[in-house]
């Protein structure tokens, strides 16, 4: 049976939780910075992805003029092939379709294949060697 998955903003008792989820998934990789993580986390416009109640993931988006960038997407170990990645996704595109941009763009490693080929799959073109990018119907 399929658990429920409900989005909402960021609650502030949660900023210390997604900060932990960060830190244990990516801290191992290059580029890694515990200051540039917190600030994009009280900064941008976060979405918390729940699944029964339990911490399933988040995207961080940062308004950018007339597009939105996807900050930080992640997927919560235990919570991967669940379809949490997609409607985080989805989610931030609503976002920026009501925010009226024009594009909703994702940075995504050279070497980050399956990532890549995620992005790919839902529409998203490279328009850069790390950024990709897909466009979004003008409202209004």
């Amino acid at each position: 049976m399929a658990k429920a998955l409900e989005i909402s903003p960021l609650g502030d008792h949660e900023l210390g939780r997604l900060f932990g989820l960060a830190k244990c998934c990516f801290e191992a990789a290059g580029g890694w910075n515990d200051r540039r993580v917190l600030e994009a986390l009280a900064r941008d416009v976060v979405f918390v992805a729940h699944e029964d109640g339990e911490v399933a993931g988040y995207v961080a988006l940062r308004p950018d003029r007339e597009r939105v960038v996807v900050e930080q997407i992640l997927v919560a170990p235990g919570h991967e092939r669940r379809g949490v990645g997609h409607r985080l996704l989805e989610h931030a595109e609503g976002y920026a379709i009501a925010t009226q941009a024009c594009a909703l763009d994702v940075v995504v490693e050279v070497d980050n294949w399956r990532a890549r080929s995620f992005y790919r799959r839902l529409g998203y073109v490279p328009v850069q060697t790390e950024l990709f990018e897909l466009t979004l119907p003008i409202t209004g």
